[in-house]
């Protein structure tokens, strides 16, 4: 709770939005009856799950205002739909899942800071070593690759994978219907099409052949994997971060997330969960698109090959080219630990 609503409990309120309360009475109605009591903090859990949510709120801000509203939902694509509505209104902030720095820090109970890109570049090898003093980062890597992207992991234990999964089949089977006119008769196509992407080496698509196997034209598979990557399922990555159109092909595709790949693939590639590993981290704050040569390109400016311990970059190299390295504790020179890229947020 933020600091200036802090000894002022009593004129706070937390409600679900999928409580049975909501059956027989409306939001409005609820926001009126608080501001009359003296509230002054209103906070809205599950909003996705409330019919009409966007307007009312909207409402409520127009009308009441002497109240503040904080509201959450686990519909991105919702939340996506209802930014029209609360526009000039609302502030939206996309979570993330947990960082393999947050991901460790909660497991040991640490509070090792982030670390930003440049510092990495340049000062990689004290960092990974003052790191390496306090915890192992090859001991919890292989469990966070598996199951610590999402928070919920400490939960559901060693059913993370089925709650991923029904998560996916929540959005491939109700979300993107409803709210994209997804055709469901395609669901399982697309499902397959995820665990083709998880067992790959880096998926280069074809669209032509996958829309032959899928059934469906190519304008509505473009289509369609742009829903995926919207609703984070992929990433589509692509050799230019501007002017992207809807229908224009993603030069690689990725899961979202290394947890995705355990939970939909059979047989996980390694260089596709290494490489996976190092554009999710990298996404949240930066830049990365696919260079001529090299694996990424970060910010336009630095090219970074991903690889186990024993790549090495080619000889002809600029001063900008880097690797990410499996399986080291820490680097040298221009070899980089890959699981300090996941200090950065």
């Amino acid at each position: 709770m933020k600091k200036e609503y802090a000894g002022r409990e009593e004129q706070s309120l937390y409600v679900s939005l999928d409580h049975i309360w909501f059956a027989t009475h409306s939001l409005v109605d609820l926001a009126d009856q608080f501001s009359k009591q003296g509230g002054v903090l209103l906070v809205l859990d599950e909003v996705h799950k409330y019919p009409n949510w966007s307007r009312e709120i909207k409402n409520i801000y127009d009308f009441y205002p002497e109240l503040n509203l904080i509201f959450t939902g686990s519909s991105l694509l919702e939340i996506f739909n209802a930014s029209a509505d609360l526009s000039r209104r609302a502030f939206i902030y996309q979570m993330t899942g947990l960082s393999f720095r947050e991901y460790v820090n909660l497991e040991k109970g640490l509070r090792i800071p982030k670390i930003s890109l440049e510092e990495i570049f340049t000062n990689h090898i004290a960092l990974a070593t003052e790191i390496s003093s306090q915890i192992r980062p090859l001991q919890f890597f292989p469990s966070y690759l598996e199951n610590g992207y999402y928070p919920f992991y400490r939960d559901f234990g060693d059913f993370t994978a089925q709650q991923i999964s029904a998560v996916v089949n929540l959005i491939l089977e109700v979300e993107l219907p409803q709210l994209r006119k997804f055709d469901i008769a395609y669901v399982p196509k697309i499902k397959q099409l995820l665990s083709i992407i998880s067992d790959s080496v880096p998926f280069i698509p074809n669209v032509s052949k996958l829309s032959q196997k899928i059934g469906i034209n190519r304008t509505t598979l473009l289509t369609y994997l742009n829903y995926l990557h919207e609703s984070k399922l992929t990433t589509n990555l692509y050799s230019s971060s501007t002017g992207i159109s809807l229908l224009q092909k993603p030069e690689k595709l990725y899961l979202e997330n290394t947890n995705l790949a355990f939970a939909l693939g059979n047989n996980v590639d390694v260089g596709n969960l290494r490489e996976t590993f190092f554009l999710n981290q990298l996404s949240h704050n930066h830049s990365v698109t696919l260079p001529v040569e090299s694996d990424f390109i970060i910010d336009q400016r630095w090219k970074v090959e991903v690889g186990g311990r024993n790549k090495d970059l080619p000889k002809a190299n600029s001063i900008d080219d880097f690797i990410a390295a499996d399986g080291i504790e820490v680097g040298f020179g221009k070899k980089i630990p890959l699981w300090l890229f996941g200090y950065l947020y």
